[in-house]
């Protein structure tokens, strides 16, 4: 059985590019992934300094995430993105990357994008964190 998400814009609230305000889930299953790091296979960090680079090896990581516990991106209940920058054009830059990637699906939910000013790994400049509703 799969479980029931509602995404829900208020007319009171701004318009946004893509996301919802607000995520409803009927379902008594929660998946919480762990941040999606660009970091490969063997924990070596993909693109030091690229965040195109980066963008795409923490897609491929989320999609396998997703994969394990059995649902998409479009399953998704809940993401933050962590960008290493306070430049406005290089956060809303990542977030179209990040939305026209293979995890696209995952930021159509209640999503926070922000701006920090450093993460775990030496030349990391993005990480992406995932809550998904599992099929009960």
């Amino acid at each position: 059985m799969t479980a029931e998400i509602t995404r829900i814009n208020p007319d009171q609230l701004h318009p946004t590019p893509g996301y919802h305000h607000i995520t409803v889930v009927e379902a008594g299953r929660t998946a919480f992934l762990a941040g999606q790091c660009p970091l490969d296979r063997s924990g070596v960090l993909v693109g030091p300094g690229d965040i195109d680079a980066q963008i795409e090896q923490v897609a491929a990581n989320a999609l396998v995430a997703l994969s394990a516990v059995g649902v998409r991106p479009d399953h998704v209940v809940r993401s933050v993105i962590y960008v290493v920058s306070d430049d406005v054009t290089v956060l809303g830059s990542a977030w179209r990357r990040l939305t026209h990637s293979a995890i696209g699906p995952a930021f159509t939910t209640a999503s926070t994008l922000l701006g920090v000013a450093q993460l775990g790994f030496s030349g990391q400049l993005i990480e992406v964190d995932l809550t998904a509703a599992l099929p009960t």
